[in-house]
């Protein structure tokens, strides 16, 4: 679910302006899992650019100051969600922690770094949704030790069916700051893609695993 329309597109444009995301749909990325892509999403690339994470953390605050007042503890998926995890903290003035996607083999072993307790109410602050099968392995480790995970909360979902089935199973609502649909239409309305590319763009979102086939 988009948190706000009009900070989508805004934040869309921004992402394609400063190539947190290419669409190549003519000369499709190939992803790590062996799909072929028409786009590749790099949003640690907002790292660099001040005005852009700060509004981000942000929307971020903003949104779960009005819906989430309640948490206990913001939690960040490591790695790219821990940045803006610890600027939400800081703007919503909560303890901040992150989730590694299997504990360490040395040391306390610990898979939750900063803690989050039995019963604390926590979000999860993610960069990108895919599958979902990362952010849900954070899910079930904070699961795992009795917190209350309310929500994900992602700066850029591809809105992928898989996901969403994903996500309805651990019962964990999602929203996002913009998504794949969004940045298509930026991209077209900005002159990135034409709109000859737009059923290339929709095939590849709706069949991930097969296209361009």
């Amino acid at each position: 679910m988009i948190i706000d329309t009009t900070f989508a597109r805004e934040l869309a444009a921004d992402l394609l302006e400063i190539n947190a995301v290419i669409l190549r749909p003519n000369k499709p990325f190939i992803w790590a899992c062996g799909w072929n892509s028409p786009i590749y999403c790099d949003n640690r690339l907002t790292l660099r650019q001040p005005h852009i994470r700060s509004k981000i953390a942000a929307k971020f605050s903003e949104f779960i100051i009005q819906e989430f007042s309640e948490i206990d503890v913001v939690t960040g998926t490591a790695t790219a969600g821990i940045p803006h995890a610890a600027w939400i903290a800081d703007k919503v003035n909560k303890p901040m922690a992150y989730v590694r996607a299997k504990p360490k083999s040395y040391g306390m072993g610990n898979q939750i770094e900063g803690g989050v307790a039995k019963g604390e109410k926590t979000v999860v602050i993610e960069d990108l949704v895919s599958t979902g099968g990362s952010a849900i392995s954070v899910i079930n480790a904070l699961q795992f030790v009795g917190a209350n995970v309310q929500a994900l909360i992602s700066i850029f979902n591809y809105g992928f069916d898989k996901s969403t089935k994903n996500f309805s199973m651990v019962k964990v609502p999602v929203f996002n700051l913009t998504d794949y649909t969004i940045l298509v239409d930026v991209a077209v309305e900005k002159g990135f893609v034409t709109s000859n590319d737009l059923e290339h763009l929709a095939n590849w979102r709706n069949n991930p695993e097969t296209w361009p086939n």
